[in-house]
């Protein structure tokens, strides 16, 4: 069950948040498919975009802990990640031929689910670490690989304490920071590759401030049914129709 029967509806709901998510990571797509890398708007808009896929962890982080059925839950992921995988490839091949361009972001979380699982039906410490290490490194062909299972984790390890979630939240841009900052080594100079990470750092810096400040709790309380089939539908259908766009304008 959500929080929202028990809190209070000041601030902003878990789906006005999802909502904005929904709007960075359509930006960030724009900014990937269709914007020359290294201009102004490609950089604000991929940066503005870093807002959702931790944003997404937490969520499902949250969801775990209060859902009725585990197993609908994740099948419902896996049923979505089925249908957006197309579009996902489609959008993001850079030429006519369709290809396989890793698995989307909401296998992703499909990998992210499963580690929660395992932390919690898992009874032997090395059988546990082995499935998660395995997860992890499954997720190296996904979306958000490798950050993702990390920012699970991490939030995991939070559990709803606003101090550990602060600091979970600081672990996570840095470390997304410092891997930006290693992939740009010889490729930029060192001013920019500091400023580039520094950007990059921003999207889940500004995901921090939403949730740590204005987040009430709540999972909102009007249009549930539908919020709760869109936010799905929303990932398959834009990708598909900037998978039409690219396609058209080559």
């Amino acid at each position: 069950m959500y929080q929202s029967d028990t809190k209070s509806h000041a601030g902003w709901s878990q789906n006005v948040l999802k909502y904005i998510a929904m709007g960075t990571m359509l930006l960030n797509h724009i900014a990937a498919i269709f914007l020359p890398a290294g201009t102004v708007l490609y950089e604000l808009f991929t940066a503005v975009g870093y807002f959702t896929a931790i944003s997404m962890v937490y969520f499902l982080v949250e969801g775990y802990g209060y859902t009725r059925s585990k197993r609908n839950y994740f099948f419902r992921l896996l049923l979505f990640a089925g249908i957006s995988q197309l579009p996902y490839d489609l959008a993001f091949s850079e030429t006519d031929t369709l290809k396989f361009c890793g698995l989307n972001m909401l296998f992703t979380l499909c990998i992210c689910f499963g580690i929660l699982w395992v932390l919690e039906h898992g009874n032997n410490r090395w059988i546990k670490g082995v499935a998660i290490l395995s997860l992890i490194l499954l997720s190296s062909i996904s979306d958000w690989a490798w950050l993702a299972p990390i920012f699970t984790l991490l939030f995991r390890w939070a559990g709803k304490n606003r101090t550990k979630e602060a600091i979970a939240f600081a672990v996570a841009a840095l470390l997304f920071g410092g891997m930006n900052v290693l992939g740009g080594l010889g490729r930029f100079s060192l001013e920019e590759n500091l400023l580039y990470a520094l950007l990059s750092m921003a999207g889940i810096g500004t995901s921090a401030l939403g949730i740590l400040l204005c987040y009430n709790g709540a999972r909102g309380t009007r249009c549930r049914t539908f919020s709760k089939w869109f936010f799905y539908l929303f990932y398959s259908v834009h990708l598909l129709i900037l998978g039409i766009l690219r396609i058209s304008l080559q």
